[in-house]
């Protein structure tokens, strides 16, 4: 009878163990896909990422930088204010409303060649809002005023 509760236990704790390990891959599985990065322009520079990574670029929109592609298409410039980055839009989605010069955004994409190929643009969804990263890059940069100053 002993033996019976032994092996039981062993196969109940085997069962619990494989379960434990499914779980941490599955969710390991999942974060890989939904974590992205968030750099400033100073640390793309001075750390270029590879090309195949996917990850967030965020700063102001430098003032005069927008430059109309053809379809969805457009170039400008992400900087915050100690180092600028070219960007590319090749998404398909048309630009944001509120997307414009000398306003926080932050950009999803891959910096390939000196550029940056953005997929996805978050911008600001009022006139006061802008991004906390954006904010707290700006601020380490020195270069953040309050909204309204």
């Amino acid at each position: 009878m002993k033996s019976l509760k032994k092996q039981r236990r062993v196969q109940v704790l085997a069962a619990a163990s494989l379960a434990l390990v499914v779980a941490v891959g599955l969710i390991g599985y999942g974060f890989s896909d939904g974590i992205n990065l968030y750099r400033s322009p100073s640390q793309v520079a001075e750390t270029a990422p590879e090309p195949d990574e996917f990850f967030q670029l965020g700063g102001l929109v430098k003032d005069g930088s927008i430059v109309n592609g053809t379809g969805m298409a457009f170039d400008f410039v992400i900087t915050d204010g100690a180092v600028e980055i070219p960007v590319t839009y090749v998404g398909n989605d048309p630009r944001p409303d509120l997307f414009s010069e000398g306003q926080g955004t932050i950009a999803k994409g891959h910096y390939r060649d000196g550029r940056f190929e953005a997929r996805d643009l978050l911008a600001k969804h009022d006139e006061t809002y802008m991004p906390r990263e954006v904010v707290d890059t700006l601020k380490a940069a020195g270069v953040y005023q309050e909204p309204g100053t």
